[in-house]
């Protein structure tokens, strides 16, 4: 095994084997990990390389179990019907489905704690009391709506009337004494954007999974990673009950056999700057 001082070569904390052995984390993987450290515990220890405490990885544990599955959503679809047209790539079909983790769907837990990590950054000391946090987002929420842009993690195209998973994690995370200024912030926005929206939107799950994780303390750009890491799981679901009940293939039919065919539409504006 190399001399981990030595000069050069590819230093990592993570999984190294020698011809007996592999450690992960500096811990015998075989036997201080292998039954002993749950999968949600160890991908935090994975990202952190620090052990989680019990209440964290309850918290964590709890995002993942939010963020698995939300029904036949785009990822979920998408994952059905690349298993329908390629079945030997189950590879393939996961990863159709995490590909579409974006700005709409998955990805809007990195942006809520993004967002709200940058405002409390802007903010400087955090509010002592519910009325400081309820004028530091009435502010944020009036520069949103005046620069015409959302508040990631408002509102939501089903749970209108407000979405289950929010208070669960917030009561979770208070219970296990982690909430913290992001979710403080959240819960902020909750109370006064009718206000300025003159309307009341929930606090989505995806959101408030944002801003739990960025209490934890995990790493901002790998927010969308562990959505992602709770989603696997739920394609994995959705791919084994396509196995055992197949509706992919009465989805491809139903628009396969209902498309409407259109005269061409050319697109003017993009023909009067072509260059030769």
């Amino acid at each position: 095994m190399t001399d981990p001082s030595a000069p050069g070569g590819y230093p990592t904390a993570l999984g190294a084997s020698d011809r007996t052995s592999i450690t992960l984390l500096g811990q015998d993987l075989a036997q201080d990990i292998m039954g002993t450290v749950g999968f949600g515990e160890l991908a935090f220890w994975l990202a952190t390389q620090r052990r989680p405490s019990r209440g964290e990885t309850r918290v964590f544990e709890a995002v993942l179990a939010a963020l698995a599955d939300h029904g036949f959503t785009p990822t979920a679809i998408v994952t059905r019907l690349t298993y329908l047209s390629a079945p030997d790539s189950v590879q393939g079909a996961l990863a159709a489905g995490l590909l579409g983790g974006g700005s709409r769907f998955l990805g809007v837990t990195e942006d809520t704690g993004t967002f709200l990590h940058e405002a409390l950054a802007a903010h400087g000391e955090p509010p002592r009391d519910d009325t400081g946090w309820d004028e530091l987002a009435l502010r944020l929420v009036r520069e949103q709506r005046a620069a015409g842009r959302f508040v990631p993690g408002l509102g939501h195209h089903v749970h209108k009337d407000g979405d289950p998973r929010t208070p669960r994690l917030m009561d979770i995370a208070a219970e296990e004494g982690l909430f913290g200024p992001h979710l403080s912030l959240f819960a902020a926005i909750g109370r006064v954007h009718p206000q300025v929206l003159g309307r009341t939107l929930p606090l989505n799950g995806a959101g408030v999974c944002g801003a739990a994780l960025a209490d934890l303390g995990l790493p901002l750009p790998l927010l969308r990673g562990f959505a992602l890491l709770a989603r696997t799981a739920g394609l994995i679901g959705q791919l084994a009950e396509e196995m055992r009940d197949p509706v992919a293939n009465d989805i491809f039919l139903s628009v396969d056999l209902n498309n409407r065919p259109v005269p061409p539409r050319p697109d003017t504006e993009s023909a009067g700057n072509t260059k030769e």
